[in-house]
């Protein structure tokens, strides 16, 4: 056997089917996707999803949006992960999702944020920490204010990732 094989094409065919042509090819949809459902905004979306929740679940995630407005008037609402309600404040610092059996209430730095009535109950990750809020539970709202006043303040003072998502 010769080994007179060219190498050189295939360098070329490796050039050729490089994973950014593909990636740049698979976000244009996405993008256009987004600008379309973009016509209505994440307020009325967070609306319409507390409406579509027929149970005490819909009652918890509008208690703790009302809570998160009384501390954060300036506070951005967007509309994220297909179908996530997210506060922003100089970055996102909050989320919320009804689950089946809970409304789980996310800080995405949570694990720099004080929790002295230890409201934080579930994911007790490096950086993010969450409250996982069943029905019968009473949330204590002077305890939850504080950590929204300290995520927004963390927020403030450091240099936390802006948004690139939906804000609409």
């Amino acid at each position: 056997m010769s080994n007179n094989t060219p190498t050189q094409p295939a360098k070329v065919a490796r050039k050729t089917t490089s994973a950014r042509p593909v990636a740049a090819q698979a976000a244009k949809p996405r993008k256009a996707v987004a600008k379309a459902a973009d016509a209505v905004s994440a307020s009325q979306r967070i609306d319409e999803k507390i409406a579509s929740l027929h149970d005490w679940r819909g009652e918890r995630l509008a208690e703790i949006r009302k809570l998160i407005h009384e501390v954060d008037p300036d506070v951005v609402e967007e509309w994220k992960w297909m179908g996530t309600p997210v506060w922003s404040h100089e970055g996102m610092y909050a989320l919320a999702n009804p689950h089946k059996g809970k409304v789980k209430l996310t800080f995405f730095h949570g694990a720099q944020l004080p929790d002295p009535k230890q409201l934080f109950n579930a994911g007790l990750g490096s950086k993010w920490r969450a409250m996982d809020i069943f029905e019968g539970d009473k949330i204590d709202k002077t305890a939850l204010k504080a950590l929204l006043r300290a995520a927004v303040a963390y927020n403030t003072a450091h240099a936390v990732p802006k948004s690139k998502g939906s804000r609409a």
